[in-house]
């Protein structure tokens, strides 16, 4: 069942997020009233060892506008019982950011919950979606979006001029809530990066006095525009490392460098087990696989076979194993998709 308040529970401001799930009980959807009735939806913890929108909301609130919020928020507080352990979910758990609906499957009961989320949303008739993240690799702050349309681009461009737009992963909660309003995700960085939680409360902040979300276009020239193109997920059947041993793949142990970098052709991610194969498994955003496309082997050495720039590259092995290694983007321009 969801759980709703219309309050913030004592002691919320100062709770750490391993204090969440004795202070909440479980996931839980709080609604705080504003001048404007709209709401600004917010979804924090979805993934328990990312606390930047956990934090960037407390400080916020413990801060508020003289005479109130300018907007209602609707604060969503995600998966507490893998918060009060310090990590992205527990084993058995789904991953709470590939359960809302239009992902796979809807039988379980963290799908039940998130439907239940986006219904009551829906009647509530949200002004636009936020949801926040941190990652485990070494990437700059950007804004993540499901759709091409001027107020998704919008809404990104307000948090920076990185841009990703992917249609894969499905499952997650900006592409549920962008059938009720213009949805962005944002990535904060790694968990502890103090920055990455003002740039989130300055954002939301900046959202909540939002009358409404320009309409004209953004510039080509206003924003650095990525496409996702390829998911890399390391096989189950397949050992790896990030550093020299015997493992089938040991990867570069300054990968997550890489981050962000448009990567030529022939550039080397690491050492493959001779005889082994390549090791790794890239999809297309339509779930074709393309591992050829992307990786070859030369020499012993796990390379590209074409220029590509990857995000989210890490060296958390429990992270490679739970979601994916990486993921492959590609320069987009507006002018080019619009003339689609």
């Amino acid at each position: 069942m969801l759980k709703e308040l219309d309050h913030l529970p004592e002691g919320f401001l100062d709770a750490r997020p391993s204090d969440l799930e004795a202070l909440l009980g479980g996931p839980t959807l709080i609604h705080l009233p504003g001048r404007r009735p709209e709401p600004l939806f917010v979804s924090v913890l979805l993934h328990g060892n990312e606390p930047a929108g956990l934090e960037a909301v407390q400080a916020l609130l413990r801060d508020p506008p003289t005479g109130g919020l300018h907007r209602s928020l609707s604060l969503f507080v995600g998966n507490v019982a893998a918060a009060r352990h310090g990590l992205r979910r527990l084993d058995g758990q789904p991953d709470y950011n590939r359960v809302w609906p239009g992902g796979e499957g809807d039988d379980s009961p963290e799908h039940r919950l998130m439907a239940a989320v986006t219904e009551r949303m829906r009647e509530l008739r949200p002004f636009a979606s936020v949801d926040v993240h941190n990652n485990t690799g070494l990437n700059p702050h950007y804004a993540c979006i499901n759709r091409l349309d001027t107020p998704f681009l919008q809404l990104a461009t307000l948090f920076g001029r990185t841009v990703v737009y992917f249609v894969r992963p499905r499952g997650v909660q900006s592409m549920a809530f962008a059938e009720l309003c213009p949805a962005v995700t944002l990535e904060c960085s790694k968990a502890g990066d103090a920055r990455g939680v003002e740039h989130a409360r300055e954002y939301i902040t900046a959202c909540l006095q939002l009358s409404e979300i320009p309409a004209h276009p953004v510039a080509q020239h206003d924003l650095d525009l990525f496409h996702t193109v390829a998911v890399v997920k390391v096989p189950e059947t397949v050992s790896f490392a990030f550093s020299r041993g015997d493992a089938d793949l040991c990867f570069d142990p300054d990968i997550d460098h890489m981050n962000f970098r448009e990567l030529p052709a022939g550039t080397a991610l690491g050492n493959v087990r001779p005889g082994g194969g390549i090791g790794v498994e890239a999809r297309s955003e339509t779930g074709e696989e393309v591992t050829a496309t992307y990786f070859g082997i030369h020499q012993d050495r796990l390379i590209l076979r074409r220029p590509v720039m990857p995000s989210m590259l890490t060296l958390d092995e429990r992270v490679v194993r739970q979601d994916c290694l990486c993921y492959l983007m590609e320069r987009m321009s507006l002018a080019a998709d619009s003339a689609t």
